[in-house]
């Protein structure tokens, strides 16, 4: 022990403050709030199975064969850019189009084709 050993009180710390974790977690909510909002959403109209109108004319409905990588229509390929003109000249107006799914074909594979089919003066119906 040295000469002038002298116990020295515990230091006290100051109380935590939680008023600038609260400040930082309601800044983060507030970016997280405005950079969410200026994401782009688009909708795409789906209807259940008896509330689309069927072919009104005695035509046959044409048929569309969507797998991942290609795009037929009556089995001739076709590409998407076409498709919307493809199909008004086979279904006309008031024509039934039938969307059929390959394995592998991604949601956003089909959103790409009714994106593009909308609006058109045939039905569509995707089938399951």
């Amino acid at each position: 022990m040295g000469p002038t050993s002298r116990l020295t009180p515990p230091t006290r710390r100051k109380p935590l403050s939680l008023t600038s974790l609260i400040d930082v977690i309601f800044l983060l909510l507030l970016f997280f709030m405005l950079t969410s909002s200026f994401t782009r959403f688009g909708e795409v109209e789906l209807l259940s199975e008896g509330s689309g109108a069927g072919a009104a004319s005695g035509q046959a409905p044409v048929f569309v064969q969507l797998a991942p990588e290609e795009l037929r229509v009556n089995a001739d390929p076709l590409s998407l850019e076409a498709l919307r003109d493809g199909l008004s000249a086979r279904a006309g107006d008031g024509g039934l189009v039938l969307i059929s799914l390959a394995e592998g074909v991604t949601a956003q594979r089909l959103v790409d084709v009714l994106t593009v089919l909308r609006g058109a003066e045939f039905n569509v119906r995707v089938l399951s």
